[in-house]
């Protein structure tokens, strides 16, 4: 079973929380954005910790600083049968179009034998809850409910 660990992001604006989330790069996930969009994450191995993964990936993905403040365990999610996601929420404001991402290497197009360098991450932004709960991979899509629960947020303010 493979595992990831990730950070989501939240602020507070005009009354409403959004989360910072970011867009696969590579040619799979060009011109998808409905259920292609992720919290910046990436795995990590057996003898690693959670929480220090989820910060360097982050870092990796993005090249911003991590929010200050004390990160907040949420209950891992399962994305597909094969992978589970460790999340940990922060509040936090970032610049999505500061973001910088590290590059990965395949062969494309398929067949080819061309190898070329992609972003792993070609974009960050801010969604509002609704917007994010059509973004997101399916599997990350608890994380919100997840989210709202360390917020306090009641029932019916959940779907904002």
């Amino acid at each position: 079973m493979k595992q990831s660990a990730g950070l989501l992001i939240y602020r507070v604006r005009e009354n409403s929380i959004e989360v910072f989330l970011v867009h696969s790069g590579g040619p799979f996930w060009e011109g998808k954005d409905i259920a292609a969009w992720s919290i910046p994450k990436g795995e990590f191995e057996e003898d690693e910790d959670p929480l220090q993964a989820a910060i360097r990936e982050f870092i990796e993905e993005t090249s911003l600083e991590v929010p200050e403040g004390k990160p907040i365990r949420l209950t891992p999610v399962k994305q597909s049968a094969h992978k589970d996601v460790h999340a940990w929420v922060l509040k936090g404001d970032l610049d999505p179009a500061a973001i910088r991402s590290n590059t990965f290497e395949m062969e494309w197009p398929p067949g080819s034998g061309k190898q070329m360098l992609f972003p792993e991450v070609d974009k960050a932004c801010w969604f509002s809850l609704n917007e994010a709960r059509k973004k997101l991979h399916k599997g990350q899509v608890q994380l919100l409910d997840q989210l709202l629960d360390v917020l306090h947020v009641d029932s019916t303010s959940r779907r904002d």
